[in-house]
């Protein structure tokens, strides 16, 4: 067996016997079999290539076969272990507790994926929000409806081949394991986080859905259960919180129990759209994609008067999403299909926000980076126009009359289903977050020519790029230092920035209780 690295264009590494010829050619053999290890883009120069890491056996020798599918003893009768929330966190935290012998009961405060849709079509069509089951809330947490982006730097944290190959083995595309930037999809995600769902009950733990945490029960500075939504108790003395960024009620109980909690540095902005083809067009140096192409993502960061400015979950082919938890906020995100074949591509663009921003919500203690984001969202709720907590519409601008402070005239089409209205974004921001993502944006269209596009439009807000809140924990145990057995897990405790590192961090607590 002999690893190769190869760059080819496009049309090559998507067809196998064009593969072959150049293998052939590089073993003077035909008398082999190969498989590609890794497969990434390289569009810095014309003509853009593919780069290809390739296992190939010689001298007669078979691609042996490799059984990933793991096998889960039942649990039905062992050691409980309570979990709080059903994103990537708590659904790994579930499965690696069956791994290790303890039956997860999971809690998770939304819906089932099916019948979540009907809640996010309630949003798109209705503008209605379910403060229960809604684009951040239900099976799978908001990473069901967050493209599938499996990137991750955390590759010191965890083994993230096996948070791969365990998607894989419950029906996401074999691709994740190849691709340099791997992603599943919106449109494929549900079955992928039913069939983990299954797994978990199937082997004896069990998942409730509308089933919310009201109260956990402490005593002797020792979790012994918590209380849901209808007083029902569930005892255990290992509690897994796993509530994602937005579970703001989680924040305040734990604040309301004098269980500390801190201010965490978080991100704000908005999110930018352009025509997908025009972003094609920059990254791949051509006027027509090659049909063997992705659609081109971006990444830009730039500092500006001290502080970052970066783009955050850039979404090629897709959409804007409103992502509000509660009636009477307006909060953007994006999503793409496994296809990514939407007209558009959006990023949010977002300002790092510094303990100057939220002086005036001081007063709230560890809470204040909270306030702060619940009165920008409910800000650009009112400039919006939405009145009486019935509205959804988003206020946006034309991107370059965003940098020049006016408001738009006029729109461009964009897909934020719920609609736009034309509003002066650029005051619903404080104003040290506005002028530094009127800079940046300048500094990215030097960068990318054709970025400055006249159909380039910013919606707002870009407000839960990550919890302003974090949970402390030790970093040994995993537990919390004044709870014991209470383990504070993934984003919504700041352990976390994506389905990787979140699902890496629910594996590490579950771990964390079979080493206490």
């Amino acid at each position: 067996m002999e690893i190769i690295q190869l760059s080819v264009l496009p049309e090559t590494a998507a067809n196998s016997e064009l593969l072959k010829e150049l293998l052939v050619e590089e073993f003077n053999t035909s008398d082999f079999e190969f498989k590609i290890l890794k497969r990434s883009i390289d569009a810095r120069r014309k003509p853009v290539t593919i780069n290809l890491k390739i296992e190939v056996y010689l001298d007669g020798e078979t691609i042996p076969e490799v059984i990933n599918n793991k096998t889960y003893q039942n649990v039905a009768d062992a050691k409980p272990v309570v979990i709080v929330g059903f994103g990537p966190a708590g659904m790994f935290a579930a499965l690696k507790s069956i791994e290790l012998g303890y039956k997860p009961i999971v809690i998770e405060r939304g819906k089932d994926v099916r019948s979540r849709r009907r809640d996010l079509a309630a949003i798109n069509k209705d503008h209605i929000v379910n403060p229960e089951s809604n684009y951040c809330f239900g099976e799978g947490g908001a990473g069901t409806y967050s493209d599938g982006k499996l990137y991750t730097r955390s590759k010191k944290r965890g083994d993230v081949n096996d948070i791969l190959a365990t998607l894989v083995q419950h029906g996401a595309p074999e691709d994740i394991l190849v691709d340099a930037h791997p992603h599943i999809g919106t449109n494929k995600l549900p079955k992928v986080v039913t069939a983990i769902r299954e797994t978990i009950e199937k082997h004896g733990g069990d998942v409730l859905f509308d089933t919310k945490l009201t109260d956990i029960l402490i005593e002797n500075k020792q979790v012994k259960g918590i209380v849901t939504q209808n007083g029902k108790e569930i005892l255990s003395k290992n509690l897994i919180l796993a509530t994602g960024h937005s579970a703001r009620d989680i924040f305040y109980l734990l604040n309301d129990k004098g269980i500390a909690i801190e201010n965490k540095p978080f991100a704000l902005g908005v999110r930018v759209e352009h025509p997908q083809q025009l972003i094609d067009s920059i990254q791949y140096h051509c006027k027509e994609k090659s049909e063997f192409l992705p659609p081109a993502t971006y990444k830009l960061v730039q500092q500006v008067k001290q502080r970052g400015v970066f783009s955050f979950c850039m979404c090629p082919g897709g959409i804007i999403a409103p992502c509000a938890t509660a009636p009477g906020e307006i909060v953007t995100n994006g999503w793409s299909p496994s296809k990514r074949n939407n007209p558009y591509a959006n990023s949010g663009i977002v300002v790092t926000v510094e303990a100057e921003d939220i002086e005036p919500y001081k007063k709230h203690g560890a809470l204040a980076g909270l306030e702060f984001q619940k009165a920008i969202e409910k800000r650009a709720y009112e400039t919006a126009g939405n009145k009486n907590n019935t509205g959804q519409f988003a206020p946006a601008q034309r991107l370059s009359d965003f940098i020049k402070g006016r408001v738009s005239t006029d729109l461009p089409e964009c897909s934020y289903t719920p609609g736009v209205v034309s509003a002066p974004l650029h005051d619903v921001l404080p104003k040290a977050i506005t002028r530094r993502l009127q800079e940046a944006f300048v500094m990215f269209g030097n960068k990318m020519r054709g970025y400055m596009h006249e159909d380039a439009i910013v919606v707002g807000v870009e407000s839960r790029t990550s919890s302003p809140v974090k949970i402390p924990r030790d970093r040994e145990t995993f537990q919390h230092p004044d709870v014991k057995g209470l383990y504070p897990c993934g984003e919504g405790a700041g352990y976390a920035g994506g389905i990787v590192s979140a699902a890496i961090d629910g594996q590490k607590c579950a771990e964390a209780i079979k080493n206490q």
